[in-house]
């Protein structure tokens, strides 16, 4: 039994259907909401596979009287055995015992004509439950150990991804920030605030490794907080987006730029300066704004820096765009990204 528990509950079910001398024989196995019979043998063979209700049922009652049940003509009580055109001159069922004395199922017989079943028949299916129920546990074992072994494949999988864009990402922010930095200061001090943006984005994430579990995206409007506060507390206005792991990652890099360049030559460079960030979904897209006011008269950049062409790369990979108005007042931009692409 230990190397076949699959093979013993059709086995056991053909012994009740011999010793208790039925027309029919199987198992009824608790699965939520209704019982699916396995295991059939005699007349009612070809329903193998078919589910009845857990509480309109001669099962549901086995379970919860907790006992043996001798029921004739359930038929007449339940109409989903009349409408399948079963007759059920007698049945006789068992609880299947688990551990801690619960039942997660029956084990039943039913006899050819009125009368048959007597206390003889039902010591005799009381002990062919106890093996039935040891197979049910054992099975539901493997399937625990199946189902973990899964996981833990899904999860080395998930790692090796993450931890591939996470080099993939360093190796690029590494070679264009090193391409312009002036010097060695200049770049330890680019880099980790981009990598800080990184860190801060991947610590939002909400993962989940269940196969049976979507992963919870992040809110724009926390991602921003959480970019911004090292430098300022801006004004937001938005609905609640939600945003996939790379999506929110690209976002932080991008807010980070802009942030970096308000600190450092924008409103965010000077006291009283103020920042407003609001966005809206508009033709199945978000339109990001970002406005500075009263910082220092802001004049166009005559090349584009790292930050600008990070932006710029990332998102076109989000197949967005971004607009820029270098008003007098402050910098104006604008993010464009089709709302089908955020939830990557």
């Amino acid at each position: 039994m230990a190397h076949n528990p699959q093979q013993l509950l059709p086995h056991l079910v053909e012994q009740a259907l011999d010793l208790c001398s039925a027309d029919s024989a199987g198992i009824s196995v608790l699965d939520g909401p209704v019982f699916r019979w396995t295991a059939l043998h005699g007349k009612l063979e070809v329903f193998d596979g078919e589910t009845t209700p857990r509480h309109d049922s001669p099962c549901g009652v086995c379970l919860d009287q907790e006992g043996a049940l001798l029921m004739r003509n359930p038929e007449r009580v339940y109409d989903w055995i009349r409408k399948a055109n079963i007759t059920v001159p007698e049945v006789l069922l068992v609880p299947l015992p688990i551990d801690g004395g619960q039942s997660l199922g029956t084990l039943w017989v039913v006899a050819k004509e009125g009368d048959e079943f007597n206390a003889g028949h039902m010591e005799t299916l009381t002990h062919l439950a106890a093996f039935a129920g040891t197979a049910l546990r054992m099975l539901k074992a493997d399937e625990k150990l199946k189902q973990a072994l899964e996981e833990q494949e899904t999860l080395t999988r998930e790692m090796n991804h993450r931890i591939s864009n996470i080099f993939a990402i360093n190796n690029s922010i590494l070679g264009l920030s090193a391409r312009l930095a002036e010097s060695k200061d200049d770049l330890v001090e680019v880099l980790r605030g981009r990598f800080g943006a990184l860190a801060d984005a991947h610590g939002l994430v909400r993962r989940s490794f269940h196969p049976s579990i979507k992963p919870q995206g992040v809110d724009l409007a926390q991602l921003v907080e959480k970019i911004l506060k090292p430098y300022f507390v801006p004004t937001l206005k938005g609905q609640s987006i939600q945003l996939g792991e790379n999506t929110t990652n690209s976002m932080a890099l991008m807010l980070h730029e802009l942030a970096t360049n308000a600190v450092k030559y924008g409103a965010l460079s000077v006291e009283g300066g103020e920042l407003h960030i609001d966005w809206k979904c508009k033709d199945d897209q978000l339109i990001l704004n970002w406005q500075e006011d009263r910082g220092p008269t802001v004049v166009q950049p005559t090349r584009s820096g790292f930050g600008s062409k990070l932006i710029a790369n990332t998102l076109r990979s989000l197949q967005g765009t971004i607009n820029y108005d270098w008003s007098a007042e402050g910098l104006r931009a604008q993010l464009i990204v089709p709302l089908k692409n955020l939830e990557r």
